[in-house]
């Protein structure tokens, strides 16, 4: 598999420095609000990706971090008349209830930077030890200008980052350039942990350092997120486990695309800005996966109803394909495969489009050309080993993508079945307007008839 490397700016084969086992790790939420879908972008894109290597057959260890201490948090303790510790509780229930409506795996491991504190002060404190970071007023800070590589992934020049520095009135630090490791607590209520330099808590990049440590190690194979947090955050991230081990970080980056809505940057100051969970009200989680795997995760995204209408029928449309070949697997005749492997060619090209660069948009085109020669063979007459063989593969490559896991309920109320039946009996009757008139009853209930020589089949829209 290739994928586009931010690093090195090529797509570049994905080579696990052990083959036994792919060490990944992708930033997660900072748990002051519920999720909105800028957020879930990534977490799509890159639990799609780990379902692939899975798929694959290639192990992966991955680890996606909660940020449950920040200026946000305390800012919404305050608001929320509870503590720092309960709002990230809170929010990173949430976290879950909403990312398993998108079917997202959770990770091997989601670390707290609550309970990682006594690896991120021994961080801290091995940077100050080796003179890459200073103590100042309580606060901690790392030298940018001692690290060499500093700009390596975002392409930014350290020169002109200095232009566009000034220092803050009151600040401590040696340079602008220099951020925050460690933050002196700045009133007694403030969440706070005892430290070598006075009460306080972490700079914002420290925390995934810290943890890629902890959990895969100094040199990790695969780091993701959105592409806003290239800089500072992964650039600084670099510059602190680099710093510290003198060993290369990570030998792959990977970041996804923003969300536009109706073609505007989202953003709050517009009021453009969508919680997952409203999101959810009106669609499907399914739906939003699809929607976000429509197009190539590097490129933006457009979000906006008419786009979610069309994922919502094109979904629709693979969930009909499925049922179709469920009902012919119970209710078609036996025999045997007449043109066995006839799918293959649809697999193969699924497994190119996933090669290159985790290309989903061209990977559904895919799919959808294998329903397509699905439709065709069951409205010719399928047998029950070929609708197996059929449903075997729909299933397959749909649950890479983490669509089609959520069936619908197929019991059929005693009143359906009473309005069914009675239409069947109008059609013997040659009584074509009352078998109509039930058809259209069942269609405002959201039921769909459809008759095949096999019998009706009943399908939930």
């Amino acid at each position: 598999m290739k994928v586009y490397n931010t690093l090195t700016r090529k797509k570049e084969e994905l080579v696990p420095q052990d083959a036994k086992e792919l060490k990944m790790y992708v930033c997660g939420p900072t748990v002051y609000n519920y999720i909105h879908i800028g957020n879930a972008r990534p977490f799509v894109v890159f639990d799609t990706l780990r379902k692939y290597l899975e798929y694959r057959g290639q192990k992966v260890k991955f680890v996606q971090n909660f940020t449950d201490v920040d200026d946000k948090i305390i800012k919404r303790a305050k608001e929320e008349g509870i503590t720092a510790f309960e709002v990230g509780d809170k929010y990173i229930q949430a976290y879950f209830e909403d990312v398993k409506e998108l079917n997202i795996k959770p990770a091997d491991v989601h670390p707290r930077v609550t309970e990682t504190m006594p690896e991120i002060i021994a961080f801290v404190k091995g940077l100050i030890d080796k003179g890459m970071a200073y103590e100042a007023g309580g606060d901690v800070y790392y030298r940018t200008r001692k690290f060499p590589g500093y700009g390596k992934l975002s392409g930014k020049n350290i020169d002109d980052l200095k232009a566009g520095a000034r220092i803050e009135v009151g600040d401590i630090k040696e340079d602008p350039l220099d951020f925050a490791l460690w933050k002196a607590r700045k009133e007694e209520s403030e969440i706070a942990w005892e430290s070598p330099w006075g009460m306080g808590r972490p700079g914002w990049h420290i925390e995934c350092s810290a943890m890629n440590l902890k959990y895969l190690g100094e040199t990790i194979d695969l780091h993701c997120g959105g592409e806003d947090l290239q800089f500072p955050h992964h650039e600084n991230e670099i510059a602190q486990s680099e710093g510290l081990t003198g060993k290369t970080f990570s030998n792959y980056w990977m970041h996804n695309g923003f969300i536009n809505v109706e073609g505007e940057k989202m953003s709050k100051s517009l009021n453009n800005f969508f919680l997952v969970r409203d999101i959810l009200k009106e669609y499907e989680g399914e739906v939003l996966r699809y929607f976000l795997l429509s197009a190539q995760y590097r490129g933006p995204i457009n979000f906006s109803k008419d786009l979610m209408d069309a994922a919502k029928n094109s979904l629709e449309r693979m969930r009909n394909c499925k049922e179709n070949l469920k009902h012919l697997v119970e209710t078609a005749a036996d025999g045997e495969v007449r043109e066995p492997g006839k799918y293959n060619k649809h697999k193969d090209k699924f497994i190119a489009c996933m090669d290159d660069d985790l290309n989903t948009a061209d990977a559904i085109t895919a799919v959808f050309e294998l329903i397509s020669d699905i439709n065709k063979d069951a409205a010719n007459g399928m047998n029950k080993k070929e609708a197996e063989e059929a449903y075997k593969l729909l299933d397959e490559l749909t649950a890479v993508l983490g669509l089609l896991r959520k069936e619908k309920s197929q019991d059929v109320d005693s009143e359906i079945q009473k309005l069914i039946d009675e239409r069947q009996q109008a059609r013997k009757a040659k009584d074509f307007q009352r078998a109509d008139a039930i058809r259209d009853e069942l269609a405002a209930r959201g039921i769909t008839l459809k008759d095949t020589p096999q019998g009706v089949q009943i399908i939930y829209n």
